[in-house]
């Protein structure tokens, strides 16, 4: 009786997913399969949130309301998707509130929050990164950069600039423009008033993301991730255009090296700083021809490398961010993972990563649902008297599992290529990089 009274219990939990994107989609999905989850509900979510979960009319930075929510509602877990509410301390106010968040705090999010803060932390672990200066003032960064030989530069705004903040330049001139953008004509607001200026690493890239709690370190399956907007890696950079899992690149030995020289060392680095971190630490990884170095990191799921990675995890992805929440990590398991790759292809609005235009109907939707191995996430959707409409730059995230890569991308393409609105486009060439 005692057993069926505690199974009952656990089955009762709510989730609360915080975000509206294809990340927060994929997390939806994935956190309902729990047997101990009872309803998950995604704040301000979107079209596809709705037929999978339940949306709540909360943004997601009005932190009072959300907090406020989960209290009426006795959340069990809040899990937080975008790097805005986690940087402007969500996950320390649910705290206050009783309420268990799977997040970094305000202090250990500043990994994202600020590319310096982060580089000066990567300095202290002594993990592998570009070297970097930091300026505040144009006049002496450009002095900086004209007594430098003529090579190819990286320059950063300090702060969260929506993805865009990273500039790679391919000489000085490109650079002192860079500087220009940034500190003169304040292109990204008060995230500009410092930048860091950084040799241009060079080598293939790939997204290492870990749950962790404080102490232990649970790495997730490799991705990788498609940046520019056309293919090739041709056109602007963009929030990502594709990703698919896993990255070959990173062998089991790399994954082994990351694991000691960058994931261990900060963890430990955070700590001693008395900040402990909590939470997804997603690690950009250039590998160099010196072994692999960190580019930037993130605090949060990488949106779209989220949607192939959970789209191969089996185990219960609720009780290991409950978990990771109560740091108590050690006890999980070691995770389950289906053996077949899995490739995410983003369908996005005409016109972006410039303006587009939004509302327009999305048609075919059902048709590339039924396929076996594929799930359409939304990512950038709206509802409009009953149909779905596009609502952002990136509107879905066609998502599918295959024997072998080639087998995931034929399934995701086919599915991609029945759906229709007026506009909407993707990539031909995602996971082509797996192949070379």
């Amino acid at each position: 009786f005692s057993i069926h009274v505690q199974q009952k219990t656990a089955r009762n939990m709510k989730v609360l997913v915080v975000g509206q994107g294809g990340r927060e989609h994929a997390l939806l999905w994935k956190l309902k399969q729990s047997p101990s989850v009872d309803e998950v509900f995604c704040a301000p979510g979107n079209a596809g949130t709705a037929v999978d979960g339940v949306n709540v009319d909360i943004a997601d930075n009005d932190i009072q309301g959300l907090v406020k929510f989960a209290v009426k509602e006795e959340i069990g877990l809040v899990v937080v998707g975008p790097e805005v509410p986690l940087c402007a301390g969500i996950v320390d106010a649910f705290e206050k509130a009783g309420v268990k968040a799977f997040g970094p705090s305000k202090a250990a999010a500043q990994l994202e929050a600020s590319k310096i803060f982060s580089k000066q932390v990567m300095r202290r672990a002594n993990v592998p990164t570009a070297s970097m200066e930091i300026f505040s003032r144009a006049e002496e960064a450009i002095g900086w950069l004209d007594k430098q030989e003529e090579s190819p530069w990286v320059v950063k705004a300090d702060g969260l600039a929506a993805g865009k903040g990273a500039i790679v330049c391919a000489n000085r001139d490109e650079a002192i423009a860079a500087v220009k953008l940034i500190l003169t004509q304040r292109a990204f607001g008060a995230a500009g008033d410092q930048l860091i200026i950084e040799e241009c690493l060079v080598g293939q890239e790939a997204s290492i993301l870990a749950i962790i709690d404080g102490s232990t370190i649970i790495p997730l399956e490799t991705s990788q991730d498609h940046k520019r907007a056309y293919d090739n890696d041709e056109g602007p950079n963009t929030g990502g255009m594709g990703a698919y899992c896993p990255a070959p690149l990173v062998t089991p030995e790399l994954m082994d090296e990351i694991l000691e020289k960058v994931l261990l060392p900060t963890v430990h680095a955070m700590n001693t700083a008395d900040m402990p971190f909590r939470g997804i630490l997603y690690a950009g990884i250039m590998f160099t021809e010196t072994g692999p170095k960190v580019l930037e990191y993130n605090v949060r799921f990488g949106d779209p490398e989220c949607q192939p990675v959970l789209m191969r995890l089996k185990s219960d992805l609720a009780q290991i961010l409950l978990a990771a929440a109560e740091h108590r990590l050690e006890e999980v398991e070691p995770l389950e993972w289906d053996p077949r790759p899995s490739i995410c292809v983003v369908m996005a609005s005409e016109g972006y990563p410039a303006s587009y235009e939004k509302g327009r109907p999305i048609a075919g939707l059902d048709a590339a649902a039924e396929a076996e191995d594929v799930k359409v996430f939304h990512a950038g959707t709206k509802l409009i008297n009953g149909k779905v409409v596009n609502n952002g730059g990136r509107v879905l995230g066609v998502t599918a599992l295959g024997d072998d890569l080639a087998a995931a991308k034929s399934k995701a393409y086919e599915a991609a290529n029945k759906i229709k609105w007026e506009g909407g486009w993707f990539r031909n060439d995602i996971s082509n990089k797996a192949s070379k």
